[in-house]
């Protein structure tokens, strides 16, 4: 596993992660038509040139495995989407190590519904500890769901 600069050409792997239904679910998040590829690109051109984000590509033996940003503002918050044909393998573990080796900055919080106890547990075996709740309309599941919110001290 090798974390990256976003490549151009990354975007085509990140958009089709992003029409992974049980990834979609797990994170309670989804576009409100994650099958319009110029609202993708709007939103990734808006990711991609903000000075506030730190943004890698997650590559495992020469494949686009997922994405790992953090927003650089008032509450640094990390955020990570790894492909569903990567799960239990270990390589958002390694992602989320290598990243919090490059950005030291702390405080650090991350949001995760309650029911996506992978994303959980690879964060709490880093030190994060949950610190709060909220409640989100997640438009993946169409309901209102509660956030784990995270924090890395």
């Amino acid at each position: 596993m090798q974390l990256r600069e976003v490549r151009p050409s990354d975007l085509d792997a990140f958009f089709a992660h992003q029409q992974e239904p049980e990834a979609n679910l797990m994170a309670a998040y989804q576009a409100r038509n994650p099958a319009d590829r110029a609202v993708f690109d709007h939103h990734w051109n808006s990711i991609l040139n903000d000075p506030n984000i730190l943004v890698r590509t997650i590559e495992h033996e020469g494949d686009v495995v997922g994405s790992i940003l953090v927003f650089d503002g008032e509450k640094p918050e990390i955020n990570f989407w790894t492909s569903t044909k990567y799960w239990g393998k270990g390589l958002t573990t390694s992602a989320v190590d290598a990243f919090l080796a490059e950005y030291t900055k702390r405080p650090l919080t991350a949001h995760v519904v309650q029911d996506n106890l992978g994303s959980i547990k690879v964060l709490e075996r880093r030190g994060f500890k949950t610190v709060g709740t909220e409640q989100i309309f997640s438009n993946a599941r169409a309901e209102v769901v509660t956030e784990n919110i995270m924090q890395l001290d």
